[in-house]
């Protein structure tokens, strides 16, 4: 099965994410990036949805076993690479909806943060920007991402205390859109996604540039500040 599953009901790219846990590697981002360029080769009304492929996980985030092991080689790059899709969906000319329908964990969360819009789940699942118990800080684009999309309470209390929250809790805090039964999930991230699918993509992408110009500045230089995985 390959990791990524693109498929498309009338103007909505569906971008399912079936890599288990989905969790950020090289293989898992290569295909991340593959499936960005044949949406963004399109031409007329478009816009997408992602989601994961099992209940349970959205996206876990980072690979951290790859990236202490088979990834070491590539140093920082791999984070980089990381820092300039999450840029590259912020920055997506077409509208963009996350349907979270499990579990979204550190660069997974940051993954939904990066969306127009974000449909999850009510009864299962947790957004958790975990970093603090893993012991590893946020590389600047990482952080520039989250302050851009979390109010001050939310933004002080997951990232300095790793709190997860549900999907009511996620919408009263105003970080998800709304808060669905599981089975409403993907059909209601579709439906936003289809009524804004026929907005010009010029128009579209230049206002996302304005909204959002400083933090794709720091996402797409990649800068690495002081993430480590050294003390995981």
């Amino acid at each position: 099965m390959p990791m990524i599953d693109l498929r498309r009901e009338g103007a909505v790219f569906i971008l399912t994410m079936q890599s288990g846990e989905n969790r950020f590697n090289r293989p898992f981002l290569n295909a991340l990036n593959d499936a960005f360029d044949t949406i963004e080769n399109t031409s007329g009304a478009c816009a997408l949805v992602t989601t994961g492929g099992t209940e349970k996980f959205y996206s876990n985030g980072l690979d951290l076993a790859w990236v202490a092991g088979e990834g070491q080689s590539e140093g920082g790059t791999f984070i980089s690479d990381v820092m300039r899709f999450l840029g590259r969906v912020m920055a997506c000319p077409v509208p963009t909806v996350a349907a979270i329908n499990g579990h979204a964990f550190a660069a997974g969360f940051m993954l939904t943060l990066a969306h127009d819009f974000r449909v999850m789940r009510a009864d299962r699942g947790f957004v958790c920007l975990n970093e603090i118990d893993i012991r590893i800080p946020l590389a600047p684009g990482m952080a520039a991402l989250v302050k851009s999309r979390l109010n001050g309470a939310s933004l002080h209390d997951m990232v300095l205390t790793g709190a997860r929250l549900g999907g009511e809790d996620a919408q009263r805090r105003g970080i998800v859109d709304v808060a669905l039964p599981a089975a409403d999930v993907l059909p209601q991230a579709i439906a936003r996604a289809a009524a804004l699918a026929d907005k010009d993509r010029a128009t579209y992408g230049a206002l996302k540039r304005g909204l959002y110009g400083d933090v794709l500045e720091i996402l797409t230089s990649g800068a690495m500040g002081d993430f480590t995985t050294a003390d995981r």
